[in-house]
């Protein structure tokens, strides 16, 4: 029998942020860390939801330490105000799982096509405010949740907002790679620093969340979010197995930094095992020049990791 919920070690003591907590893998995610004993907040866009997903956690877990947080990665002031907030000065963990996927073409309140900017400049700049407190905390880890749907795209470094051609998918897929390339980076970087801090990826497989009919139902494409229902129902494996590899990379003895964590059966279902990434997911030139384009994009320097 592979590895479960059951195997994550105990996690007294250790604080955890888990974004996009409110549903779907962020929510098992954030509860199981809970139910081993951490304090987790779960970093939240919407308050309503935001606040009943924590009492449906102590409604599950009765006695856990959890807390929301109010956060939209697509608003970089938000971003700024909740790491302000945050009032720990030691992080153990923070795993960066919010997202949108293939949307119509829009922009966050930056002006950033959402994709990009939601999941990847928003977890960036999350990730770089957070820092100080990830440095002061000895074995720390960074988890971001990458999809295999990286696969079917690079990132165009001339066009990160998809501004000369947008198609959603392959936004998607471009936001996910960039994902795995802020990963790759940051390993270095920490690495060149000294820190023992972990930054791993991983992804779901196929997982039956809300985030597969967001898009069409944004539009009113009935058909084409009721084939998405219909996909969840028959082929994907359920939310609670889809946060296997993202728990796994988070709490697991022995994860090595860049390490990339999925199902361990085609990439799409099972128990969490090491999983494939197209090359260009580790190409050192690109990840080099997307952290400096999303530096300058969202102010945030990551000065801790060059003091």
């Amino acid at each position: 029998m592979g590895w479960t919920a059951q195997d994550i070690p105990d996690q007294s003591g250790r604080t955890a942020v888990v974004t996009g907590a409110n549903s779907g893998l962020g929510y098992v995610t954030a509860r199981e860390l809970a139910r081993k004993g951490a304090r987790v907040v779960l970093a939240c866009r919407d308050e309503t939801r935001g606040r009943g997903a924590v009492e449906r956690l102590r409604g599950e877990v009765p006695g856990v330490r959890v807390e929301l947080g109010l956060l939209d990665l697509g608003d970089l002031a938000s971003v700024r105000e909740f790491a302000a907030g945050l009032p720990y000065d030691r992080l153990d963990l923070l795993v960066n799982n919010a997202g949108v996927m293939a949307l119509p073409y829009g922009t966050t309140a930056d002006g950033f096509e959402r994709q990009f900017g939601t999941n990847h400049l928003g977890h960036f700049a999350l990730t770089g405010l957070l820092l100080p407190a990830l440095l002061a905390t000895p074995g720390a880890r960074i988890v971001t949740v990458s999809s295999l749907m990286h696969v079917l795209a690079n990132i165009d470094l001339r066009d990160l907002d998809g501004e000369r051609h947008y198609r959603r998918w392959t936004a998607y897929a471009r936001s996910k790679t960039a994902n795995l390339l802020f990963t790759h980076e940051l390993c270095r970087r920490l690495a060149a620093h000294g820190s023992d801090a972990v930054a791993a990826a991983a992804h779901p497989g196929y997982a039956a969340t809300n985030l597969q009919t967001a898009g069409p139902r944004a539009e009113g494409r009935r058909g084409a979010e009721r084939m998405m229902e219909l996909g969840n129902r028959i082929f994907a494996q359920p939310a609670e197995a889809g946060a296997l590899p993202t728990l796994y990379a988070a709490t697991a003895p022995g994860v090595r930094p860049d390490s990339f964590w999925g199902p361990s059966f085609a990439m799409w279902r099972g128990s969490p095992a090491p999983s494939g990434r197209a090359p260009w997911a580790r190409n050192d030139e690109a990840a080099r020049r997307l952290w400096d384009a999303s530096a300058r994009l969202t102010g945030v320097s990551y000065a801790a990791l060059e003091a």
